[in-house]
């Protein structure tokens, strides 16, 4: 099981990879160093990844799904609504291509600020693994 972890200001959430393209291409450019940008309950930063919507991309999800926004070459994690969402759930600004799923609660996001740093990395290489 591949796991990566993504921190963002004293926030700590470790993922677990799913079987995508969108995940292969992200696990190859690890590590990810970006500036969080927020968009009502949803963090996002620039990657270096490009990626076609895959044929599963979806605008609503769900809390805990790491998506990837192709139409902005960033890594998005909605924990709540966001401008264009309707009662109840989580929707991006169009679809995403999912890509892992949160191992933590994801709503601890909500104490990251925009332009804060935040990383994704091999969760194995912070313990001296990779």
């Amino acid at each position: 099981m591949r796991v990566v972890i993504i921190r963002a200001g004293k926030v700590a959430i470790r993922a677990r990879l799913l079987e995508t393209p969108t995940a292969e291409r992200i696990w190859a450019a690890l590590p990810i160093h970006a500036e969080a940008r927020m968009w009502g309950r949803e963090i996002y930063f620039n990657s270096p990844v490009s990626s076609d919507r895959e044929p599963e991309a979806r605008e609503v999800v769900n809390a805990g799904e790491i998506a990837f926004w192709p139409d902005g070459e960033a890594i998005a994690i909605g924990f709540g609504p966001t401008p264009v969402s309707r009662r109840g759930e989580i929707r991006m600004a169009s679809p995403c291509n999912i890509w892992a799923m949160a191992l933590d609660d994801v709503s601890s996001l909500r104490t990251v600020y925009a332009g804060e740093g935040i990383s994704v990395e091999d969760a194995s290489a912070s313990v001296g693994e990779r």
